[in-house]
């Protein structure tokens, strides 16, 4: 073997001065892959997302916008994030009054695969056992769950039969405070205080507490669905 096949010194030698040899360039570094999504599967890769938004008409008016409003928005912010994006937006429509949460409507309607598999799992209704519904007693103030009686305190229903009978109105946190207490009551209210009954009052209702619907920013309103009825007094409620 020569020494001019060994390759490891970075430094030869002549008769007169040493002359650098040029170190080998570094290897590349190796290019890092993009993280994957968990729910990605191997052999598959994600060309995007769905983002489901449940929100009424009402509520977006409430809040001072629209649903195109709001749509337009959330291009905006994809095109700023990621100016090569497309995108589509569908609106799911449903029939007036129907109940159940706004996203579990829009999930439905849009045909997401995995609301559909969980209605599917859904027992036949003739195997479930038949909800009474709701049934809202002014002339007796007494609120009926699927045959039961509910134990409200009187504070609470008559919280209720407020929001009744202006049913399809929001009403704000002070008319609800200036309505329902009086200056010589034991608790001195505020927003807050509205915000605690109205917590109570959606936990006794329990499957049915999305007919006390809150419009943010604003206060409460009832929602009447298809399994309400309310039965009305004889004479007008004093507070309507």
């Amino acid at each position: 073997m020569s020494l001019a096949t060994i390759d490891r010194p970075t430094v030869s030698f002549t008769a007169t001065r040493p002359v650098a040899v040029p170190a080998a360039a570094p290897a590349p570094a190796p290019v890092a892959e993009a993280p994957r999504l968990r729910a990605v599967p191997a052999g598959t890769e994600a060309r995007g997302f769905v983002l489901y938004v449940g929100v009424d008409e009402l509520k977006a008016d409430a809040a001072g916008t629209d649903l195109g409003h709001l749509v337009e928005q959330l291009k905006s912010l994809v095109a700023q994030l990621v100016p090569s994006a497309e995108t589509h937006a569908a609106v799911a429509l449903a029939p007036q009054g129907a109940g159940g949460r706004d996203v579990d409507v829009v999930r439905l309607a849009l045909q997401d695969p995995a609301a559909l598999a969980r209605q599917r799992q859904t027992p036949a209704p003739e195997l479930v056992k038949q909800r009474g519904g709701v049934v809202i007693d002014i002339s007796r103030k007494r609120l009926v769950l699927d045959g039961e009686t509910a134990g409200l305190t009187y504070k609470e229903f008559e919280l209720l039969q407020y929001l009744v009978l202006r049913e399809g109105r929001t009403i704000d946190r002070a008319e609800l405070i200036s309505s329902l207490w009086n200056a010589g009551d034991d608790e001195i209210p505020n927003e807050r205080t509205i915000d605690v009954h109205v917590r109570r009052l959606r936990s006794k209702l329990g499957a049915y507490e999305d007919i006390v619907r809150t419009v943010r920013g604003v206060g409460y309103r009832f929602d009447r669905h298809a399994d309400v009825s309310i039965r009305q007094a004889t004479t007008p409620s004093p507070d309507f």
